[in-house]
Protein backbone atom coordinates (compact mmCIF):
# COMPACT_ATOMS: atom_id res chain seq x y z
CA UNK A 1 0.00 0.00 0.00
CA UNK A 2 3.04 2.48 0.69
CA UNK A 3 3.84 1.87 -3.35
CA UNK A 4 0.03 2.87 -4.22
CA UNK A 5 -0.28 6.08 -1.97
CA UNK A 6 3.00 7.46 -3.23
CA UNK A 7 1.76 7.24 -6.69
CA UNK A 8 0.82 11.05 -8.68
CA UNK A 9 -2.30 9.71 -9.92
CA UNK A 10 -4.89 7.58 -7.84
CA UNK A 11 -8.00 6.49 -9.08
CA UNK A 12 -10.51 4.93 -5.97
CA UNK A 13 -13.31 2.64 -7.20
CA UNK A 14 -15.47 0.12 -6.27
CA UNK A 15 -19.26 -0.55 -5.66
CA UNK A 16 -21.26 1.94 -4.88
CA UNK A 17 -22.05 2.53 -1.08
CA UNK A 18 -19.08 0.92 0.02
CA UNK A 19 -16.89 4.28 1.30
CA UNK A 20 -15.36 5.00 -1.83
CA UNK A 21 -15.46 9.03 -1.13
CA UNK A 22 -14.60 8.30 2.48
CA UNK A 23 -11.67 6.42 1.38
CA UNK A 24 -10.91 9.13 -1.64
CA UNK A 25 -10.66 11.95 0.94
CA UNK A 26 -8.79 10.37 3.64
CA UNK A 27 -5.98 9.42 1.33
CA UNK A 28 -6.21 12.92 -0.57
CA UNK A 29 -6.20 14.49 3.55
CA UNK A 30 -3.50 12.30 4.66
CA UNK A 31 -1.36 12.86 1.20
CA UNK A 32 -1.99 16.99 2.49
CA UNK A 33 -1.14 16.31 5.96
CA UNK A 34 2.20 15.28 4.67
CA UNK A 35 2.69 18.16 2.50
CA UNK A 36 1.72 17.53 -0.79
CA UNK A 37 0.02 19.95 -2.77
CA UNK A 38 -3.29 17.46 -3.06
CA UNK A 39 -6.21 18.04 -5.71
CA UNK A 40 -9.23 15.57 -4.46
CA UNK A 41 -11.50 14.66 -7.84
CA UNK A 42 -14.93 13.30 -7.94
CA UNK A 43 -16.24 12.12 -10.87
CA UNK A 44 -19.51 10.17 -9.10
CA UNK A 45 -22.76 12.06 -10.71
CA UNK A 46 -23.68 11.36 -6.56
CA UNK A 47 -21.08 13.82 -5.31
CA UNK A 48 -20.42 13.23 -1.45
CA UNK A 49 -17.25 15.46 -1.01
CA UNK A 50 -18.88 18.36 -0.22
CA UNK A 51 -21.00 16.67 2.74
CA UNK A 52 -17.60 15.20 4.29
CA UNK A 53 -15.82 18.47 4.45
CA UNK A 54 -18.80 20.27 5.18
CA UNK A 55 -18.85 22.87 2.54
CA UNK A 56 -20.08 23.26 -0.92
CA UNK A 57 -17.63 22.52 -3.57
CA UNK A 58 -19.06 22.39 -7.37
CA UNK A 59 -17.28 22.44 -10.77
CA UNK A 60 -13.97 24.66 -9.88
CA UNK A 61 -11.04 23.81 -7.84
CA UNK A 62 -11.70 25.05 -4.67
CA UNK A 63 -9.47 24.85 -1.69
CA UNK A 64 -10.90 22.82 0.66
CA UNK A 65 -8.20 22.33 3.66
CA UNK A 66 -3.98 23.68 3.86
CA UNK A 67 -2.44 21.70 0.92
CA UNK A 68 -5.95 20.16 -0.43
CA UNK A 69 -8.12 21.22 -3.64
CA UNK A 70 -11.11 19.31 -4.52
CA UNK A 71 -13.62 19.29 -7.43
CA UNK A 72 -16.61 17.89 -8.14
CA UNK A 73 -17.11 17.28 -12.03
CA UNK A 74 -20.37 17.99 -13.67
CA UNK A 75 -21.01 14.96 -16.37
CA UNK A 76 -24.02 17.23 -17.79
CA UNK A 77 -21.99 20.59 -17.95
CA UNK A 78 -19.19 18.52 -19.08
CA UNK A 79 -21.23 17.25 -21.59
CA UNK A 80 -22.79 20.43 -22.50
CA UNK A 81 -19.15 21.76 -22.85
CA UNK A 82 -17.88 18.96 -25.26
CA UNK A 83 -20.60 19.55 -27.55
CA UNK A 84 -19.80 22.91 -27.55
CA UNK A 85 -16.24 22.62 -28.07
CA UNK A 86 -17.01 19.96 -31.34
CA UNK A 87 -18.92 23.00 -32.60
CA UNK A 88 -15.97 25.04 -32.47
CA UNK A 89 -13.97 22.86 -34.37
CA UNK A 90 -16.24 22.03 -37.43
CA UNK A 91 -16.61 26.03 -37.86
CA UNK A 92 -15.28 26.81 -40.84
CA UNK A 93 -15.02 23.15 -42.26
CA UNK A 94 -19.21 22.86 -42.63
CA UNK A 95 -20.92 24.95 -45.32
CA UNK A 96 -23.09 27.71 -43.53
CA UNK A 97 -26.03 26.70 -44.91
CA UNK A 98 -25.61 22.96 -43.44
CA UNK A 99 -24.47 24.44 -39.58
CA UNK A 100 -28.00 24.27 -38.26
CA UNK A 101 -28.78 21.02 -38.86
CA UNK A 102 -25.29 20.14 -37.64
CA UNK A 103 -25.98 21.77 -34.27
CA UNK A 104 -29.42 19.99 -34.22
CA UNK A 105 -27.68 17.07 -34.60
CA UNK A 106 -25.15 17.72 -32.05
CA UNK A 107 -27.44 18.88 -29.12
CA UNK A 108 -29.44 15.57 -30.48
CA UNK A 109 -25.98 13.77 -29.39
CA UNK A 110 -25.99 14.94 -26.31
CA UNK A 111 -28.89 12.87 -24.68
CA UNK A 112 -26.94 9.72 -26.91
CA UNK A 113 -25.42 6.64 -24.59
CA UNK A 114 -21.94 7.27 -24.10
CA UNK A 115 -21.99 11.16 -24.25
CA UNK A 116 -21.38 12.47 -20.89
CA UNK A 117 -18.82 9.32 -20.31
CA UNK A 118 -17.13 10.93 -23.25
CA UNK A 119 -16.96 14.18 -21.99
CA UNK A 120 -16.43 13.22 -18.75
CA UNK A 121 -13.37 11.56 -20.01
CA UNK A 122 -12.29 14.34 -21.96
CA UNK A 123 -12.57 16.23 -18.77
CA UNK A 124 -9.84 14.02 -17.15
CA UNK A 125 -7.87 13.66 -19.59
CA UNK A 126 -7.46 17.75 -19.76
CA UNK A 127 -6.62 17.63 -15.56
CA UNK A 128 -4.21 14.55 -15.94
CA UNK A 129 -2.66 16.40 -18.39
CA UNK A 130 -2.83 20.30 -17.66
CA UNK A 131 -3.28 19.85 -13.96
CA UNK A 132 -0.21 17.55 -12.93
CA UNK A 133 2.25 20.59 -12.78
CA UNK A 134 -0.06 22.40 -10.51
CA UNK A 135 -0.49 19.59 -7.86
CA UNK A 136 1.94 17.12 -6.44
CA UNK A 137 -1.23 14.47 -6.14
CA UNK A 138 -4.15 13.89 -8.42
CA UNK A 139 -6.68 11.72 -6.29
CA UNK A 140 -9.93 10.34 -8.41
CA UNK A 141 -13.00 8.99 -6.25
CA UNK A 142 -14.49 7.72 -9.19
CA UNK A 143 -18.51 6.72 -9.80
CA UNK A 144 -19.90 2.96 -9.03
CA UNK A 145 -17.51 -0.04 -11.09
CA UNK A 146 -19.34 -0.11 -14.15
CA UNK A 147 -18.57 3.54 -15.01
CA UNK A 148 -15.13 3.67 -13.60
CA UNK A 149 -14.66 0.48 -15.73
CA UNK A 150 -15.65 2.63 -19.28
CA UNK A 151 -13.81 5.62 -18.20
CA UNK A 152 -10.54 3.50 -17.85
CA UNK A 153 -11.13 1.69 -20.80
CA UNK A 154 -11.98 4.62 -23.02
CA UNK A 155 -8.27 5.47 -23.75
CA UNK A 156 -7.70 2.13 -25.58
CA UNK A 157 -10.95 2.24 -27.14
CA UNK A 158 -11.03 5.78 -28.28
CA UNK A 159 -7.65 5.57 -29.78
CA UNK A 160 -8.00 2.89 -32.32
CA UNK A 161 -11.29 4.41 -32.87
CA UNK A 162 -9.63 7.88 -34.10
CA UNK A 163 -6.65 5.76 -35.65
CA UNK A 164 -9.41 4.33 -38.31
CA UNK A 165 -11.23 8.03 -38.14
CA UNK A 166 -7.50 9.53 -39.27
CA UNK A 167 -7.01 6.31 -42.09
CA UNK A 168 -10.06 7.00 -43.84
CA UNK A 169 -9.22 10.88 -43.73
CA UNK A 170 -5.70 10.33 -44.70
CA UNK A 171 -7.03 8.17 -48.11
CA UNK A 172 -10.04 10.88 -48.55
CA UNK A 173 -7.16 13.31 -48.76
CA UNK A 174 -4.58 11.25 -51.13
CA UNK A 175 -7.83 10.66 -53.74
CA UNK A 176 -8.50 15.04 -53.57
CA UNK A 177 -4.95 15.69 -53.58
CA UNK A 178 -4.59 13.23 -57.07
CA UNK A 179 -8.02 14.36 -58.59
CA UNK A 180 -6.41 18.45 -57.93
CA UNK A 181 -3.47 17.11 -60.42
CA UNK A 182 -0.66 19.37 -58.64
CA UNK A 183 0.39 17.21 -55.94
CA UNK A 184 0.38 19.12 -53.36
CA UNK A 185 -1.62 18.45 -50.03
CA UNK A 186 -4.99 19.65 -49.46
CA UNK A 187 -5.83 21.57 -45.79
CA UNK A 188 -7.95 19.21 -43.62
CA UNK A 189 -8.63 20.69 -40.60
CA UNK A 190 -10.47 17.97 -39.09
CA UNK A 191 -7.71 15.85 -39.67
CA UNK A 192 -5.85 17.79 -37.66
CA UNK A 193 -8.49 18.21 -34.93
CA UNK A 194 -8.55 14.41 -34.82
CA UNK A 195 -4.96 13.97 -34.49
CA UNK A 196 -4.80 16.59 -32.00
CA UNK A 197 -7.30 14.43 -30.29
CA UNK A 198 -5.22 11.17 -30.77
CA UNK A 199 -2.17 12.79 -29.31
CA UNK A 200 -4.07 13.19 -26.18
CA UNK A 201 -5.63 10.32 -25.65
CA UNK A 202 -1.88 8.43 -26.09
CA UNK A 203 -0.72 11.00 -23.63
CA UNK A 204 -3.46 10.11 -21.12
CA UNK A 205 -3.00 6.01 -21.62
CA UNK A 206 0.78 6.36 -21.16
CA UNK A 207 -0.13 7.90 -17.90
CA UNK A 208 -2.69 5.23 -16.71
CA UNK A 209 -0.71 2.32 -17.82
CA UNK A 210 2.54 3.69 -16.18
CA UNK A 211 2.85 1.70 -12.76
CA UNK A 212 5.10 4.41 -11.07
CA UNK A 213 2.87 7.60 -11.49
CA UNK A 214 -0.48 5.61 -11.47
CA UNK A 215 -2.74 3.85 -8.71
CA UNK A 216 -5.65 2.08 -8.85
CA UNK A 217 -7.24 1.24 -5.41
CA UNK A 218 -10.66 -0.61 -4.93
CA UNK A 219 -13.05 -0.86 -2.04
CA UNK A 220 -15.81 -3.13 -0.68
CA UNK A 221 -17.17 -4.20 2.19
CA UNK A 222 -17.41 -7.98 3.57
CA UNK A 223 -20.22 -9.11 1.37
CA UNK A 224 -20.71 -11.52 -1.22
CA UNK A 225 -21.93 -8.75 -3.77
CA UNK A 226 -18.72 -6.56 -3.57
CA UNK A 227 -16.80 -8.77 -3.59
CA UNK A 228 -18.19 -10.17 -6.57
CA UNK A 229 -18.28 -7.17 -8.30
CA UNK A 230 -14.29 -6.59 -6.97
CA UNK A 231 -13.32 -9.46 -8.70
CA UNK A 232 -14.75 -9.24 -12.01
CA UNK A 233 -13.60 -5.08 -12.36
CA UNK A 234 -10.23 -6.10 -11.29
CA UNK A 235 -10.26 -9.29 -14.46
CA UNK A 236 -11.79 -6.81 -16.84
CA UNK A 237 -9.39 -3.98 -15.81
CA UNK A 238 -6.42 -6.24 -15.93
CA UNK A 239 -7.38 -6.61 -19.84
CA UNK A 240 -6.84 -3.52 -20.66
CA UNK A 241 -3.49 -3.54 -18.24
CA UNK A 242 -4.75 -1.54 -15.91
CA UNK A 243 -3.25 -3.76 -12.49
CA UNK A 244 -5.80 -3.25 -9.09
CA UNK A 245 -2.95 -3.99 -6.31
CA UNK A 246 -4.29 -3.03 -3.16
CA UNK A 247 -7.75 -3.20 -1.54
CA UNK A 248 -9.79 -1.49 1.27
CA UNK A 249 -12.00 -3.35 3.07
CA UNK A 250 -14.14 -1.75 4.68
CA UNK A 251 -16.47 -1.33 7.92
CA UNK A 252 -15.55 -4.83 9.50
CA UNK A 253 -16.91 -4.98 12.32
CA UNK A 254 -14.92 -4.49 15.64
CA UNK A 255 -13.83 -8.05 17.42
CA UNK A 256 -14.85 -6.41 20.79
CA UNK A 257 -18.76 -6.39 18.67
CA UNK A 258 -21.70 -6.95 21.62
CA UNK A 259 -25.03 -8.54 21.42
CA UNK A 260 -26.34 -11.46 19.95
CA UNK A 261 -27.37 -9.53 16.60
CA UNK A 262 -23.72 -8.33 16.31
CA UNK A 263 -21.54 -11.75 17.84
CA UNK A 264 -24.02 -13.35 14.89
CA UNK A 265 -23.13 -11.00 11.88
CA UNK A 266 -19.75 -11.20 12.99
CA UNK A 267 -19.73 -14.62 12.83
CA UNK A 268 -20.99 -14.09 9.15
CA UNK A 269 -18.83 -11.75 8.28
CA UNK A 270 -15.82 -13.82 8.75
CA UNK A 271 -16.65 -16.49 6.08
CA UNK A 272 -16.14 -13.29 3.57
CA UNK A 273 -13.35 -11.97 4.97
CA UNK A 274 -12.02 -15.42 4.38
CA UNK A 275 -13.84 -15.38 0.89
CA UNK A 276 -11.54 -12.35 0.15
CA UNK A 277 -8.60 -13.11 1.28
CA UNK A 278 -8.62 -16.41 -0.68
CA UNK A 279 -10.20 -14.37 -3.58
CA UNK A 280 -7.87 -11.56 -3.79
CA UNK A 281 -4.86 -12.66 -2.97
CA UNK A 282 -2.65 -11.36 -5.04
CA UNK A 283 -3.87 -7.81 -3.88
CA UNK A 284 -2.35 -6.35 -0.55
CA UNK A 285 -5.44 -5.75 2.08
CA UNK A 286 -6.00 -3.05 4.18
CA UNK A 287 -9.03 -3.46 6.66
CA UNK A 288 -10.68 -0.44 7.43
CA UNK A 289 -13.15 -0.97 10.90
CA UNK A 290 -16.85 0.43 10.81
CA UNK A 291 -16.50 3.56 12.70
CA UNK A 292 -20.17 3.98 15.15
CA UNK A 293 -20.13 7.97 13.07
CA UNK A 294 -19.95 9.04 9.52
CA UNK A 295 -16.47 11.19 8.29
CA UNK A 296 -17.46 14.43 8.15
CA UNK A 297 -14.90 16.25 10.17
CA UNK A 298 -10.59 16.11 9.75
CA UNK A 299 -10.22 14.66 13.10
CA UNK A 300 -12.58 11.55 11.81
CA UNK A 301 -10.84 11.67 8.44
CA UNK A 302 -7.42 11.50 10.52
CA UNK A 303 -9.33 8.49 12.61
CA UNK A 304 -9.69 6.78 8.77
CA UNK A 305 -6.45 7.66 7.63
CA UNK A 306 -4.53 6.21 10.57
CA UNK A 307 -5.24 2.69 8.95
CA UNK A 308 -3.50 3.64 6.10
CA UNK A 309 -0.60 4.26 8.00
CA UNK A 310 -0.46 1.60 10.09
CA UNK A 311 -0.33 -0.42 7.68
CA UNK A 312 2.40 1.19 6.03
CA UNK A 313 4.23 0.96 9.01
CA UNK A 314 4.26 -2.80 8.93
CA UNK A 315 5.27 -2.91 4.96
Amino acid sequence: MRDELAKKNIFVGGKGGVGKSTSAAAIAWRAAKSGENTLLISTDPAHNLGDIFGQRIGGMTKKVAENLSALEIDPEVETSNYIKSVKENIKGVVHSHMMEEVHRQLDTAKASPGADEAALFDKLISIILEESGNFDKLIFDTAPTGHTIRLLSLPELMGVWIEGLLQRRRKTNENYTQLLNDGEPIEDPIYDVLRNRQERFSKAREILLNPSTTGFIFVLNPERLPILETKKAINLLDKYHLHVKSLLINKVLPEQSDGGFFLKRKQHEKKYITMIEETFSNQHLIYIPLFPHDITSEEQLDQFSNHFVEEMKQT
